[in-house]
């Protein structure tokens, strides 16, 4: 079998970079620099974050603003708010960027793959028809075709226009 190349230069910060210390949710939430961190919504105790490091276009994350390692650590108040997040993210995401489906999934531990085991959080793929296009089906390669700044703007702006208080909270820096 040939072997396949594809060119991702933007993921070299990832493999290279410095690897931060401590939780990068936990970091991230704590920092306050929502454009710069890619965190599009904050609610009482949980936050959506864009994955920097997409698996597709619009990939973002429901994550808890509290260091949880299990399901079943979450408050009951923490666990409606998650589910009711993953509910408005999905129609955040529909209204924004028109995706015909989702892929939605979470790895608990490091054994099932989590690449942030000690802090659950809950992946939200949208998926559009188009992504079975040769690329992913013949050549196992995913393409990302939006920018992270024009994504975060759709997604900000989105919640901003369901989420009302959400205008008073952080904005872009």
């Amino acid at each position: 079998m040939e072997e396949k190349f594809i060119w991702a230069p933007w993921r070299s910060e990832y493999i290279l970079g410095k690897k931060e210390k401590g939780c990068i949710f936990c970091n991230r939430i704590r920092r306050r620099q929502d454009s710069r961190d890619l965190i599009v919504y904050r609610g009482k105790r949980i936050f959506v974050i864009m994955n920097k490091f997409p698996y597709n276009s619009g990939h973002v994350m429901v994550v808890p603003k509290r260091h949880i390692k299990s399901l079943e650590s979450m408050t009951t108040e923490e666990s409606a708010e998650f589910l009711e997040l993953i509910k408005l993210t999905t129609r955040v995401l529909r209204m924004t960027l028109n995706p015909q489906s989702f892929n939605l999934g979470m790895n608990l531990g490091h054994g099932s793959g989590a690449g942030v085991p000690g802090h659950i959080h809950m992946h939200i793929v949208p998926r559009w028809n188009e992504d079975t296009s040769f690329m992913p089906v013949i050549s196992k390669t995913r393409v990302v075709s939006f920018d992270l700044g024009m994504i975060y703007d759709m997604l900000k702006k989105g919640f901003d226009l369901v989420c009302p208080e959400q205008k008073s909270r952080p904005k872009r820096n």
